[in-house]
């Protein structure tokens, strides 16, 4: 008899703690709607013409806000078989919004959480409305959840400490813009210079003309041309802490201005010594660069 359970104890024992983390080297997205219900999971088909389930869908109600997950372009704004769809180019993926009444038009540069269009109850997949979103790459359908850290998991032992939260998480700034991460914080060749230094800050990639909003509350100290990292707008968020944001095409918050958290203080350009449109994120603490990833909370 002892025989017989022991096997049974030991199965248990070792059931791991199971979390979500998001697809590795993908950016993170933001939730389209308001609420985080969802009605029906990703259950790709077996072949590209098969039968399943190409997206999520998210549980709403009829006129909510539809939101872009991420920074991008418009691709697609139309009907395909007499369904309201708008797609989002993100670079390397798109996202696909249906039912959804358009409030852009095809070209137009979007920031992540603008507001893209409103649901509607017609043409959904649920007995309600909600949102059907979709995530593709090229010609495959992947699972939009991986990039909401509910779709991959991983299995990590139940003993000993959990392990670290994934860089950027629980900080206490704000992402100032969406888009990919194009050049991290560290040493690196600069680009144009071919000298290699510190790369104080993060670059984000996103449109010029890319709405740039404060990471957190503050005061702004410098507003105008740095040299090399062009049009720049530095808050002091409190003593010892500041943020700086370069290469902005406009600036858009006058120096002695109060900031409120998300406030729009200009908008992405390629001013300075710069390759293209992107925002330079920096952190200051004590008056030192810190890497901004370390500081952010999404």
């Amino acid at each position: 008899m002892v025989h017989r359970l022991a096997p049974a104890l030991l199965i248990l024992t070792l059931i791991p703690v199971v979390i979500s983390i998001p697809a590795e080297g993908a950016e993170p997205w933001s939730w389209p709607l308001g609420r985080h219900d969802v009605e029906k999971r990703f259950d790709p088909p077996v072949d590209r013409y098969g039968a399943g389930h190409r997206g999520v869908d998210l549980a709403g109600a009829v006129g909510d806000p539809v939101r872009a997950v991420s920074a991008g372009r418009v691709s697609f704004a139309g009907q395909v078989g007499g369904i309201p769809v708008i797609t989002i180019d993100h670079g390397q993926e798109r996202s696909t919004y249906q039912p959804v009444t358009s409030l852009v038009q095809v070209g137009d540069a979007v920031e992540q959480r603008q507001v893209i269009g409103t649901l509607i109850g017609e043409h959904g997949h649920c007995a309600s409305a909600c949102l059907h979103l979709g995530r593709i790459s090229g010609e495959d359908y992947l699972d939009p959840l991986e990039l909401f850290g509910g779709g991959r998991f991983r299995l990590i032992s139940p003993d000993g400490d959990p392990p670290p939260p994934p860089p950027g998480a629980g900080g206490d700034l704000a992402r100032p813009v969406g888009g990919p991460v194009t050049s991290p914080f560290g040493m690196r060749v600069h680009p144009i210079t071919g000298v290699r230094k510190l790369h104080d800050g993060t670059d984000f990639a996103a449109p010029c003309g890319t709405p740039v909003h404060a990471t957190g509350a503050g005061t702004v100290t410098a507003a105008g041309h740095a040299g090399a990292y062009g049009r720049r707008v530095t808050i002091r968020h409190r003593a010892g802490l500041e943020t700086s944001y370069s290469h902005l095409s406009s600036i858009g918050a006058p120096v002695g201005a109060a900031i409120s958290p998300g406030d729009v203080i200009g908008q992405v350009g390629s001013s300075g010594l710069s390759t293209g449109c992107h925002l330079h994120l920096m952190v200051m603490v004590d008056g030192q660069p810190v890497d901004p990833m370390s500081r952010l909370s999404q």
